[in-house]
C-alpha cells in the first residue's frame, strides 16, 4: 500500500513484527529546546533554575527518564522496551534557551528513537511546568531526533 510500517496490507494499524529481526545495539539522541524569557533565566544559579517547586533541571531529568521508560504505554504501536541506558543532559545556551538532550541505548530488535523523543519532550514540559509561575512566555520551540544507530540505517543530523 505504502511505506508506512505501522499499516498492514489492508491499511489497518498494526504493530511492526520484529520477531525475525536480529538483535543489535541501538542508540538514539533526541533534543528539545525551550526558549526562556529573561525573568526565568535570572533564576539560573549554579547550573540549575531554582523555583518554589525545587530544582527545575533535576526534576526534569527524572521526569524525562521516567517518560522514556513508559514510551510503549504512551505511543499506541510502539514496542514496550526495557532501556539499557537513558541519560538526560540539560544546559542553557547563549540564546537563553534550555537545551535538553535525551540519550538512550538498548540491545534489541527494534530502535529507541521514540523513547529518546518522549524523554526529551517530557523533560521540556517539566521545565515549562516548574517555571510557569515566573512567566508564561516560555516556548518549547522544537523536539527532534539528532541521531540514531543500529537497525537498517544510521542517522545523524548535520
Amino acid at each position: 500500500m505504502n511505506n508506512l510500517t505501522h499499516l498492514n496490507d489492508k491499511g489497518q494499524p498494526a504493530m511492526v513484527n520484529v520477531s525475525e529481526k536480529p538483535v543489535s545495539l541501538r542508540t538514539a539522541i533526541a533534543r528539545s529546546i525551550v526558549s526562556m524569557p529573561q525573568e526565568v533565566i535570572s533564576h539560573f544559579i549554579d547550573g540549575d533554575i531554582k523555583s518554589k517547586k525545587g530544582s527545575v533541571f533535576q526534576t526534569a531529568i527524572i521526569a524525562g527518564i521516567m517518560a522514556a521508560k513508559k514510551t510503549g504505554e504512551l505511543i499506541p504501536l510502539c514496542h514496550p522496551l526495557g532501556l539499557d541506558n537513558c541519560k538526560i543532559d540539560i544546559h542553557i545556551n547563549n540564546e537563553n534557551e534550555v537545551v535538553i538532550d535525551c540519550i538512550t541505548s538498548i540491545t534489541a530488535k527494534t530502535g529507541i528513537e521514540l523513547e529518546a523523543l518522549v524523554g526529551a519532550s517530557i523533560a521540556a514540559l517539566t521545565v515549562y511546568d516548574m517555571c510557569k509561575a515566573l512567566s508564561h512566555d516560555i516556548v518549547i520551540k522544537e523536539t527532534k531526533l539528532m541521531e540514531k544507530t543500529g537497525g537498517k540505517r544510521d542517522f545523524k543530523r548535520g
